[in-house]
C-alpha cells in the first residue's frame, strides 16, 4: 500500500544527519593560540624576556588566565562549528567560524581511508581518519573520532565507494583481513643496523663536529652542525624503528592493509588498482641474509612502503597480491646493456638491466644498493627515448617510462636499435594493458 502523496517506485529522499567530532577535540585545537604566543617568544627571545621581567606576579597571572581562556574558547568554537555528514555520493566536511569552508569529497574519488592513532590519542581512546582523494594535493582528515566510530565510518565510506546501497552500507562493516606478513622487531632492528644510511649519518655526526671545532673554535657552530647530524642519525635508525615497529600486512577485499607503529599506530590501506610502481630495494649488507625492502608509488597517496624488510620469497608473495599475475624476474633473466656502455659509465653500467613480461616493465639500477622497479603496462602514461651526443656516438639510448604517480622508470644505456624497438613495443603494451586492466573501484 502506497502512502498518500508518494508515487510508487520513488524512494523517499534520505535525511542527511550532520555529526560532530569527539568531545576531546577542543583540547587538541586549543593549542593554536598558545603556539602563537610561543612563536612570538621564540622569534625574539630577548624582547620576550624583557617583557616578562616588567610584569608583576598579578599581571602575569592575569595574562596567563587570558591566554588559557582564549585557547579554551578557540578550541571549543572550532569544535562546535565543525560538522561532517555522509550522503549517498559524498562526504561533506564543514568547518570555520568566521571563514566557512565546506569540503565535498566524492566517494568514487576515494583512494584510501587510513586510521592513525598518535600516542596521546590512544590514551584518550580516539583516532584520526585520513582520506586520500584522487587529484588532491593533501589529505583531508577528521580528527578526532572515537576509535569504534572511526572504524565504523571507514567501513561505511569504503562500502559506499564500492557501490553498496546507502541503506545497507552500515551493515556491511569492515571487511575481514587475512595476515600475509609480520616483521619481527629483532629482524627490523638488525636490518636498520645493516643499512648504510644509518652508519653514514652516525659517522658524519661523529666526524664533522671535531673538524669544525679545530677550524672555527666556535661552540655555536659545532652545536648548529652537530645537533642536526645527530638528529638525522637518530631519524634514520631509532625513528624508523619506532615508525615501522610491528609492521603487519594483511589482505582484504578493499586492498592490502598495513598496520605499524610503536608509539603512534597507523592503519593504512593500499588501494586496489592504484599502484603505479613497485620497487624491490636490496642494500649491500642485506644480500647475505636474502632480505629486501618493498616500496610503492601510489598515485595521489603518501603511502610509500609496503614491506620494510623481509626474505625475498615472502616479499615476492606480497607483491603478487599487489600485482596479480606478476612474477618478479630473476637477476639472471635481466638483460644488461652492451659492453660499450662502459664508455659512457665505467663500472656502474653493470648495475643496469631490463626485462619485459606480459604484465610489467622491469628496470634495475645500482651495484651497491640494487633497486628493481616493476611498472604494470596499464599504468604507463608515456614512453620517451633520449640520446645525448656521447651516447649517440656509441649507439646507445635511454628509454623513460612515465607513470601516473608522476615518477619515471628508466632503462639506461640500451643499444639504440633495441631502445627504438622497446619504445614502440612498450607503447603498444601500454595501450592493450589499459584496455584489459582490472577495475580501480573499491572491492571490485
Amino acid at each position: 500500500m502506497t502512502a498518500p502523496g508518494v508515487d510508487e517506485g520513488v524512494r523517499p529522499k534520505r535525511v542527511v544527519v550532520e555529526r560532530r567530532l569527539h568531545p576531546v577535540t577542543p583540547f587538541r585545537r586549543a593549542w593554536a593560540p598558545v603556539a602563537v604566543v610561543v612563536g612570538w617568544a621564540a622569534h625574539d627571545p630577548n624582547q620576550a624576556q624583557e617583557q616578562l621581567t616588567r610584569l608583576t606576579t598579578t599581571t602575569l597571572l592575569i595574562v596567563l588566565a587570558v591566554v588559557v581562556s582564549a585557547a579554551s574558547l578557540y578550541g571549543f568554537l572550532s569544535w562546535w562549528f565543525t560538522h561532517f555528514a555522509v550522503t549517498d555520493s559524498e562526504l561533506r566536511i564543514r568547518t570555520g567560524l568566521l571563514f566557512r569552508r565546506t569540503a565535498h569529497i566524492r566517494l568514487q574519488r576515494l583512494q584510501a581511508v587510513d586510521i592513525t592513532r598518535p600516542l596521546l590519542a590512544r590514551i584518550a581512546g580516539v583516532a584520526k581518519l585520513r582520506l586520500d582523494v584522487v587529484g588532491a594535493d593533501k589529505k583531508d582528515e577528521l580528527a578526532f573520532l572515537g576509535e569504534s566510530e572511526a572504524r565504523a565510518l571507514r567501513a561505511e565510506l569504503l562500502a559506499r565507494a564500492a557501490g553498496f546501497a546507502p541503506e545497507t552500507a552500515h551493515e556491511v562493516g569492515e571487511a575481514p583481513a587475512r595476515e600475509l606478513l609480520r616483521v619481527p622487531p629483532r629482524e627490523l632492528a638488525v636490518a636498520l643496523i645493516l643499512t648504510g644510511a644509518t652508519w653514514g649519518a652516525l659517522a658524519a655526526a661523529l666526524v664533522v663536529p671535531p673538524f669544525l671545532w679545530l677550524a672555527t673554535h666556535s661552540v655555536w657552530t659545532v652545536l648548529a652542525t652537530g645537533v642536526p647530524l645527530l638528529g638525522a642519525a637518530g631519524a634514520s635508525s631509532a625513528g624508523r624503528f619506532v615508525g615501522e615497529y610491528d609492521w603487519t600486512v594483511g589482505e582484504s577485499p578493499d586492498g592490502l592493509r598495513i598496520d605499524h607503529g610503536l608509539l603512534d599506530r597507523t592503519h593504512e590501506t593500499v588501494p586496489p588498482g592504484r599502484v603505479q610502481t613497485v620497487r624491490i630495494v636490496e642494500p649491500l649488507l642485506w644480500r647475505r641474509r636474502g632480505w629486501v625492502r618493498v616500496e610503492l608509488d601510489v598515485a595521489g597517496s603518501a603511502n610509500s612502503v609496503l614491506v620494510p624488510v623481509a626474505p625475498r620469497a615472502m616479499a615476492e608473495a606480497v607483491i603478487a597480491r599487489v600485482l596479480p599475475g606478476t612474477e618478479v624476474p630473476a637477476t639472471a633473466a635481466l638483460s644488461r646493456p652492451p659492453r660499450r656502455a662502459g664508455r659512457c659509465l665505467p663500472l656502474w653500467w653493470r648495475g643496469y638491466g631490463i626485462a619485459v613480461t606480459d604484465t610489467v616493465f622491469v628496470a634495475r639500477h645500482g651495484l651497491l644498493r640494487r633497486s628493481v622497479a616493476l611498472v604494470p603496462h596499464a599504468k604507463v602514461q608515456s614512453v620517451r627515448l633520449t640520446q645525448g651526443p656521447w651516447k649517440r656516438l656509441w649507439r646507445l639510448a635511454d628509454v623513460h617510462v612515465d607513470t601516473g604517480a608522476g615518477k619515471t622508470v628508466t632503462a639506461r644505456l640500451r643499444d639504440a636499435q633495441e631502445a627504438t624497438e622497446l619504445l614502440h613495443g612498450q607503447a603498444e603494451r601500454s595501450r592493450t594493458g589499459r584496455r584489459d586492466a582490472r577495475s580501480d573501484q573499491w572491492m571490485a
